[in-house]
């Protein structure tokens, strides 16, 4: 099933935000992502009824599985390349921004020869 990437983009701060905080909620997203509160309730309610978070009342988001795959595929992607950007010289702070748009474009193939060329290298130099 093909995702949009602003989808993506929810399921992976979410992912973040938990393993930050233990919990998700709306305004954590919001501030993450620097858009409104409701945007941030219209994409709540897209991805709720995609099946990929589940939300009660006034009560914290939690992944479900599906969304849980979602976010740990898009997270570890830009994990990769930014360190793949940064072994290659990039700025840190550059890598983190062109990681958020092109983890949503690359093919698995690149993705995974990317990890390759992390895994071979990431010793070499320090973060």
């Amino acid at each position: 099933m093909k995702i949009q990437q602003s989808a993506e983009d929810y399921l992976e701060t979410m992912l973040i935000l938990e393993k930050k905080h233990g919990y998700i909620k709306s305004i954590d997203i919001a501030k993450h992502l620097g858009v409104t509160k409701p945007s941030v309730s219209y994409a709540v309610k897209r991805l709720k009824e995609s099946g990929y978070i589940r939300m009660d009342s006034n009560g914290p988001i939690t992944l479900t599985p599906p969304g849980r795959v979602i976010a740990e595929r898009t997270y570890a992607r830009h994990t990769a390349l930014v360190e793949f950007l940064y072994l290659l010289g990039v700025e840190m702070e550059l890598a983190e921004e062109d990681a958020c748009k092109i983890e949503h474009v690359i093919s698995n193939d690149t993705y995974l020869a990317i990890c390759r060329y992390v895994d071979e290298h990431k010793n070499k130099k320090k973060y």
